[in-house]
């Protein structure tokens, strides 16, 4: 999983020199080694760190679409009532909205996380954030031709920090290997 390291908010740009907000949080789970990737407006990040955070790690299922979306149910009303989430995204809504993009990485798997809590298990690669189409171009051209997925995602990243305006180097990157299939 890589992240740019760049945030904005407005016309600012506020790079890594003045501000040291990852964008992906390292957590033990029963799945193992997980990596959560957030993107969209900054408040998400300490928000979700703290949700998470707060879980047993019995209860931090993160190893399949249907142990993401479980856990994420938990996690909503604590968003709503401790964090304060606005959950009204449209007045046409289905459900309420977790006003998350999420993407989640461990030896199970890569998951997409959404905000009425869809969840999508990838079989290759993909991309959240403001330069997602540009890296999702970038790591469709080389994924037949790269020897690792580490080579995939920084193809996606570094073709997300060139292209997009709020997308900035330099890359944080972690590689977790996937269990036998």
């Amino acid at each position: 999983m890589a992240a740019d390291s760049l945030v904005t908010f407005g016309d600012t740009r506020l790079g890594p020199r003045f501000e040291a907000n990852s964008k992906i949080l390292k957590m033990d789970t029963p799945a193992g080694p997980t990596f959560v990737g957030t993107a969209g407006t900054v408040a998400h990040f300490p928000v979700l760190r703290k949700a998470l955070t707060s879980l047993p790690k019995d209860q931090l299922l993160l190893g399949s679409k249907d142990e993401v979306f479980d856990t994420f149910i938990k996690l909503h009303p604590m968003l709503k009532e401790t964090f304060f989430l606005q959950t009204k995204e449209d007045d046409n809504d289905p459900y309420e909205s977790s006003q998350f993009s999420v993407l989640i990485a461990n030896a199970t798997g890569i998951y997409g996380l959404y905000s009425y809590r869809e969840v999508f298990e990838f079989k290759e690669f993909w991309g959240i954030g403001s330069g997602r189409s540009f890296a999702l171009g970038a790591m469709h051209t080389v994924w037949d031709k790269a020897k690792t997925a580490r080579e995939v995602a920084i193809a996606g990243i570094h073709a997300g920090c060139e292209f997009d305006k709020n997308s900035g180097l330099p890359v944080v990157m972690h590689t977790v290997k996937l269990k036998n299939q």
